[in-house]
């Protein structure tokens, strides 16, 4: 059994990025600066943000942070993006998910300037992704998939079950593994909440990826020897115990499956460290393709 190393692997990741940043000012070419957008105090997004400034500190990209109150409005917000939209300094941004409620989230991704939508999310990056094209990748597919990649896990002739249909996960992944590329060439099975007998269907997986947000949820019956296990959940869950007051688990019981497994992401310290390290990836892309 192998452990998919997220940790190392994007300090890796950072590592690389920064020598090509080095190159970059080597050749008085333009640093990339990637911009962010944090509505409210959501308590896990600020952290998540926080950790993507010190990616950009470590990798040598400029960065700005902009934090609007929780009672923005829409209308405060769109005049935000569209600042960053015409902010020829900045070359890539991301607005941070979840938006307050009273917020319409497809309008603002909408309103995002395709060029510098790093995250992935716009209608016209979706397409170009779906067609093979050049473009940016949701940032936790793309990590997950750079993490296949560098560990050579086998994915050609695989049956994957993708668990969660969200458009920030699910639906991607079962896209670009399904696709004639390396890592890829899967039959892939998209699950959700209506699928009938999941469990049978996980259960003749070569490859899970579980994105659905409920801790444990694949369980080691549901699945067969040499599989490898893809965990996207991760839950923040009370714990005294920690320092932190609160301990992170994922969608797959680890201890449980990770025995049966070929190759398996933990939590903490799998995918989340690669979705950070796609982003940064992304953001390098718009300097590589001249979109900024």
């Amino acid at each position: 059994m192998v452990v998919l190393d997220g940790k190392e692997t994007s300090a890796k990741i950072r590592a690389e990025l920064a020598e090509q940043v080095k190159a970059l000012k080597a050749d008085g070419g333009k640093v990339p600066h990637l911009a962010a957008i944090l509505v409210g105090e959501d308590g896990a997004s600020r952290t998540y943000v926080n950790a993507k400034v010190r990616d950009c500190e470590e990798v040598g990209f400029g960065s700005t942070l902009i934090k609007l109150p929780a009672e923005t409005t829409q209308e405060g917000l769109l005049k935000a993006i569209n600042k960053l939209n015409n902010d020829e300094d900045v070359d890539g941004y991301i607005v941070q998910l979840p938006l307050p409620k009273h917020i319409d989230e497809t309008a603002v991704l909408m309103a995002v300037d395709p060029k510098k939508d790093v995250d992935g999310f716009h209608p016209q990056n979706v397409g170009r992704m779906t067609l093979g094209l050049p473009t940016y990748i949701p940032a936790t597919p793309m990590g997950i998939v750079e993490l296949l990649r560098r560990y050579e896990v086998p994915t050609e002739g695989k049956d994957c079950v993708v668990i969660g249909r969200s458009h920030i996960v699910g639906s991607p992944m079962s896209i670009l593994l399904s696709q004639h590329n390396y890592p890829g060439n899967c039959t892939v099975t998209l699950c959700h909440s209506r699928t009938k007998n999941l469990e049978e269907i996980c259960r003749k997986a070569d490859i899970i990826v579980a994105a659905l947000g409920r801790p444990g949820f694949v369980t080691a019956d549901m699945v067969k020897e040499g599989a490898c296990v893809i965990d996207v959940g991760i839950t923040r869950v009370d714990d005294a115990s920690k320092k932190s007051g609160f301990r992170l688990l994922g969608d797959v019981d680890f201890h449980a499956v990770a025995s049966k497994c070929s190759f398996i992401t933990p939590v903490p310290g799998g995918v989340g460290p690669m979705t950070r390290a796609a982003l940064m990836m992304n953001t390098m892309k718009v300097t590589e393709l001249g979109q900024a």
